[in-house]
């Protein structure tokens, strides 16, 4: 048996967690994200909250961050504003320095989603497959893709990033990226309360938003979330036929509704699929909040390179 560390570097909390080869973790300890103070201040609560958690014999660490990461260079190229100055960031040399470990030990830097994918991979929905999509749905929409057991983030470390693809009902609405017309602006939680406020609702949140469409009785809310599930629907056939998964794997908070959102995302997959294509699994993501320290530990374990 073997160790690495996990880390989930997220805008607002840090954990952290000794990570066994076979997916079990270990006490999780976790911090505020100090995102608006820079690099340098996220990457010292990273490094001592590590130093919390790792044994000697631990053989690397790996993290799964927000923003578009370079993991051959183990830097950040791209962010949102959550963070300040973490664009350029090389997180990889950052750590080696502040916790002096030498190149025994491996530390490997990834995408949240990526890292949720490796997860859910090797451990937790899609266990057994050999290819899979991730889509994650909270306040934006992820994606990553696991092919012939292989992790592929693409040329420009984006591959799978499905929040920006054009999407049938979003051409009105402007996407966080500040372009019209992309999946995020209709499917993501925060899009579904704008869409359900336009139509007239009150400032509810999206788990309220849920509860009164499955309810039956607003009708307002009924249609956009039905909206928002057909979308991404769309969306993932499109990817599916692109790239041909042996599974869809969906996590995220959005994702926790239930049949009234499921079963028309579900349904407008199946509709838009070849035959060929139309029975592929499409599955709830089983790790939850552990699927990002699961699969950043197995990214340096080297199962999902």
């Amino acid at each position: 048996m073997s160790y690495a560390v996990g880390v989930d570097l997220g805008g607002t909390k840090t954990a952290v967690s000794l990570v066994s080869s076979d997916g079990v973790l270990g006490e999780v300890v976790s911090a505020p994200t100090p995102a608006a103070e820079g690099g340098a201040a996220v990457l010292d609560v990273v490094a001592d909250l590590v130093r919390q958690v790792a044994a000697d014999d631990v053989v690397g660490l790996g993290i799964g961050t927000a923003g578009v990461v370079d993991s051959r260079a183990g830097r950040i190229i791209s962010s949102t504003d959550t963070f300040r100055d973490w664009v350029g960031t090389d997180v990889v040399s950052g750590l080696r320095e502040r916790l002096g470990w030498g190149g025994e030990r491996r530390i490997a830097v990834l995408n949240d989603v990526d890292a949720h994918a490796v997860g859910e991979f090797r451990f937790g929905a899609a266990q057994g497959l050999d290819s899979l999509l991730m889509v994650a749905v909270g306040t934006g929409v992820g994606g990553a893709l696991v092919l012939d057991g292989k992790l592929r983030t693409g040329a420009h470390s984006v591959a799978g990033e499905m929040g920006h693809v054009p999407t049938p009902g979003a051409e009105a609405l402007r996407c966080p990226c500040g372009r019209l017309g992309h999946l995020e602006a209709i499917a993501a939680g925060p899009a579904i309360e704008r869409q359900y406020v336009a139509a007239g609702g009150d400032s509810a949140s999206g788990r309220q938003i849920m509860e009164r469409a499955a309810g039956g009785h607003d009708d307002d809310a009924l249609a956009v979330v039905q909206a928002a599930a057909v979308a991404l629907g769309k969306a993932i056939a499109g990817l599916v036929t692109v790239v041909d998964p042996a599974a869809v794997v969906i996590g995220g908070g959005v994702a926790d509704a239930g049949p009234v959102w499921w079963t028309p995302l579900r349904d407008t997959i199946r509709a838009e699929l070849i035959p060929v294509l139309a029975d592929i699994p499409v599955l709830k993501a089983q790790l939850g909040n552990s699927a990002a320290l699961v699969g950043a530990a197995a990214h340096v374990f080297g199962e999902v390179s």
